[in-house]
């Protein structure tokens, strides 16, 4: 479940609402675009009734997103919604529980007055801590895992201190007995806490043509001179796309990352070797063995099982697209997931690949791979009611859960 953030258009001031997963600010008063970049994190205040006190604000680590495991010679994977507790600070408390989703949360800027606690426990811990509670590494080894898709965040929860009790500022309740004031604190405080937002224009950096965009798109696009574009350290860049011709004007295109690499760890140096070690059952193409090795995933948010599905079928039927250096002029739908999380897949993937699982998971652990390029190509898929059936190799996916991905 996600949760609701408030906020004021940077051009004119007017309210705006937005959700976890926006990166696009679109001012309902002004209709000015911004796209919103963090350098690290976002990070979000709960809103405190306690406005006169001398607020201390302890952090909390964010995470929702799918965890993927391959264990022994199973694979699996696990939708993850958790909110872990950052700072050792004794007498806050261990959850947040349904708050974040329950009251609407403002971004932490510079002009934030308050002291903030110390994000002192390390993000990938928390996270391999949750991945082996939803994999169950109790029962057998755990030979690889990844988190694909996630959305990360910190939010704080505000507290005082008075009368030697700490304080939920959110509730105006006692919650832990403290010895001490603030000045007792000095530790554990960050005060380097100039946090603040990136507001980038939507505009073309090439042409000066307004970019398009999703709500939640990681990469916006240009109609006027036919690039995409992706924000990296809080401004765009320009990212390599190709585009497959559909067949007609009601075609829409959907989004797959094409990672092109060098593997290491087992003998993969072609298309062709990728067929063979994973025993696929189908004749190798001549120029296959020229082939450079790419592996293929969605482009956008999908459940786990359907993600898996979905890059396993592309990937092996690669073959099969011709591309052109083009973006379609409509019926496009939003890139959500950024190309690092398509590089983090595609272990996952050449293990789902595999027709015998002995041939490729006891090699897990030592594989890995040198991305050489990552391209954005748009597939063309017909809208058949119920499914969206891709043109060219007849691969479908359901559009229920095509929109219950917007929403992850």
């Amino acid at each position: 479940m996600g949760f609701t953030i408030e906020q004021t258009c940077p051009q004119c001031g007017g309210p705006i609402e937005i959700d976890e997963t926006d990166h696009l600010l679109r001012c309902p008063y002004c209709d000015v675009r911004n796209y919103l970049f963090a350098p690290t994190y976002f990070r979000y205040e709960l809103p405190h009734k306690a406005p006169k006190k001398e607020l201390i604000y302890a952090p909390y680590l964010r995470f929702r997103g799918s965890v993927y495991f391959c264990k022994d010679m199973d694979i699996g994977h696990r939708l993850v919604d958790i909110t872990a507790m950052g700072s050792d600070f004794k007498g806050i408390p261990v959850s947040l529980g349904i708050r974040p989703q329950a009251m609407k949360m403002k971004f932490v800027t510079p002009e934030t007055t308050g002291s903030f606690l110390r994000f002192t426990r390390k993000a990938s811990d928390i996270l391999a801590n949750a991945g082996r509670l939803f994999s169950g590494s109790n029962n057998g080894d755990i030979l690889h895992r990844a988190f694909i898709g996630e959305t990360m965040s910190l939010i704080y929860l505000p507290l005082y201190i008075e009368n030697n009790r700490l304080y939920d500022a959110v509730l105006n309740k006692p919650i832990a007995n403290f010895s001490g004031g603030v000045e007792n604190l000095e530790q554990a405080i960050n005060r380097s806490s100039k946090w603040g937002l990136t507001f980038i224009p939507t505009l073309c950096p090439d042409c000066g043509w307004e970019l398009e965009g999703d709500a939640g798109s990681v990469v916006l696009t240009c109609n006027n001179c036919d690039s995409a574009w992706e924000a990296v350290k809080g401004k765009f860049k320009k990212i390599d796309f190709n585009l497959v011709p559909g067949e007609d004007k009601e075609t829409i295109y959907l989004p797959f990352w094409k990672t092109t690499v060098v593997t290491r760890g087992v003998d993969i140096s072609s298309f062709a070797d990728f067929i063979r070690l994973t025993n696929q059952p189908r004749v190798v193409g001549k120029d296959w063995e020229e082939k450079p090795m790419s592996f293929w995933s969605p482009a956008f948010k999908i459940r786990p099982k359907v993600f898996l599905r979905l890059s396993k079928q592309f990937t092996i039927s690669q073959e099969h697209f011709e591309t052109e250096n083009l973006i379609p002029k409509k019926n496009l739908f939003p890139v959500t997931l950024p190309c690092t999380e398509a590089a983090q897949a595609m272990k996952m993937i050449l293990a789902a690949s595999a027709v015998f699982k002995k041939n490729i998971f006891p090699h897990l652990p030592h594989i890995r791979f040198d991305v050489k390029k990552a391209t954005l190509v748009f597939l063309p898929f017909s809208d058949t009611g119920h499914e969206m059936k891709q043109q060219h190799i007849e691969i479908s996916i359901n559009k229920n859960t095509l929109d219950f991905g917007l929403k992850l």
